[in-house]
């Protein structure tokens, strides 16, 4: 069963806010307008404005809201529970701006931005709810373990909560874990990557909630990924914590999304259906372009790499490094073993926050730096193709399970080796991304 929790206010707002946006281009004199609505600037760009005419132009712009901010529509359905939470770091409640308008002149763009955060589980705790527990997925309650390094049960430092790990020798809630809970929230900011685990954490506690008879409530957060669908469908004999079900490497769906059709396609198992109510983002769509203000992992510290990742991300399952142990995470990569004459760019890994035993780890790099490539809305099979074919250990260049997993599919590594094109292999992908898309609409909250 699936509550929305707020779903007539939330059509009312989205209403209301298209009804402002039109009026508002109707007074703004013919300007050209972009809008970018994000939940850590909202900015306004009048993309008309010439030298000979100075104009101001005010527009009234609603910020994104997540999930977690709408105390209102969820605070009731907590008071007199015990209260388990599946979050991190990123699982915050942001302090808005006062204002929703301003203005942009010739001097430069203006931006409100966020004057600082909550944890949730701060939040509830001094509001007097329950918290009995906190679930962690991968890296950590705090977000500051490595990728796939284990995590340890213990206490929050500041709270004094237990913490439970789900990246440990248990990535699913036990039923001792549960057996005092009443209801569990689930509040971490995803990525829209099938290898991104977060994902798979949802699928397991979800599991464990239906088996015990407890409701999962998800305070939603948009999908800085959503704006494309793209990659290859995972197969079922590839099935593990990298990718728990059939659908492509992005999925353009956010957590609250994707629980929906977890629920409705039956992959919780043996008829299990678990009761979720969804805390939905308002003013939000999955066209909106949505900047992180917290990193949702250690390797993942801004929008360039979030970007990238499902593309570099392909690189975890060869010998290119994809810029673990730099500053540069995921917005570079490269190789000893890259022809020198091919790439224009050197770095060095070494040990950092993120990756205590980064790949070739002191050994100069060579291969591309791609910080000012524009935003990417397709996977970019081309970095991986011409680093297969530049490689002089093409024998070593992928490992073999690592790079399937990743892939969801043995075929793409064979058809890299046969020396097919991306468009070649993307053609391969058009009849599974069709009937995915098709698939999609059914659980879609937002357009």
């Amino acid at each position: 069963m699936v509550f929305i929790r707020n779903a007539s206010t939330y059509l009312a707002d989205r209403f209301k806010n298209t009804f402002l946006f039109f009026c508002t281009l109707l007074i703004s004199c013919g300007s050209n307008i972009k809008i970018s609505s994000q939940t850590t600037s909202i900015a306004v760009q009048d993309t008309m404005s010439n030298e000979k005419e100075e104009k101001n132009t005010t527009i009234l712009v609603q910020p994104v809201i997540v999930g977690a901010n709408q105390t209102e529509e969820y605070l009731s359905l907590l008071v007199g529970k015990n209260v388990a939470i599946v979050g991190n770091q990123t699982s915050v409640i942001f302090k808005y701006p006062n204002s929703s308008s301003f203005a942009e002149s010739k001097a430069g763009m203006q931006s409100l931005q966020f004057e600082r955060y909550t944890h949730v589980v701060d939040s509830l705790l001094a509001r007097n709810i329950n918290i009995k527990k906190v679930f962690a997925p991968e890296h950590g309650f705090r977000g500051k373990a490595d990728a796939g390094e284990l995590v340890a049960d213990g206490k929050d430092i500041k709270t004094g909560v237990p913490v439970f790990s789900l990246y440990g020798k248990d990535k699913k809630p036990s039923k001792e874990s549960l057996t005092d809970i009443d209801i569990v929230i689930f509040d971490i900011q995803d990525v829209g990557v099938r290898f991104y685990t977060y994902i798979s954490t949802l699928h397991y506690v979800m599991q464990a909630c239906a088996e015990n008879n407890i409701p999962v409530l998800i305070l939603d957060r948009p999908n800085p990924n959503a704006h494309y669908i793209d990659g290859p469908t995972m197969e079922p004999e590839h099935t593990s914590f990298l990718g728990m079900h059939p659908i492509p490497l992005v999925h353009g769906m956010t957590v609250g999304e994707y629980a929906k059709m977890v629920n409705g396609e039956g992959w919780l198992g043996e008829g299990l259906q678990c009761e979720i109510t969804i805390v939905p983002v308002k003013n939000y769509t999955h066209e909106t372009f949505y900047s992180l203000p917290i990193r949702p992992s250690p390797n993942l510290p801004n929008d360039k790499a979030i970007n990238l990742y499902p593309s570099l991300g392909f690189f975890e399952g060869t010998t290119i490094n994809a810029g673990r142990g730099t500053e540069t995470q995921f917005q570079v990569f490269g190789s000893p073993n890259l022809a020198l004459e091919k790439y224009d760019y050197a770095y060095i890994p070494k040990p950092n926050f993120g990756a205590k035993y980064p790949k070739h780890q002191g050994e100069v790099c060579y291969g591309n730096d791609l910080r000012n490539t524009t935003r990417l809305n397709r996977i970019n099979l081309e970095w991986l193709i011409n680093a297969y074919k530049n490689s002089k250990d093409k024998e070593q260049f992928f490992n073999t399970k690592s790079f399937t997993l990743h892939a969801g599919t043995k075929t793409l590594q064979q058809q890299i080796i046969a020396g097919l094109s991306a468009t070649e292999i993307k053609k391969s992908w058009t009849a599974d991304l069709r009937a995915y898309k098709e698939k999609r609409k059914k659980y879609l909250i937002y357009n």
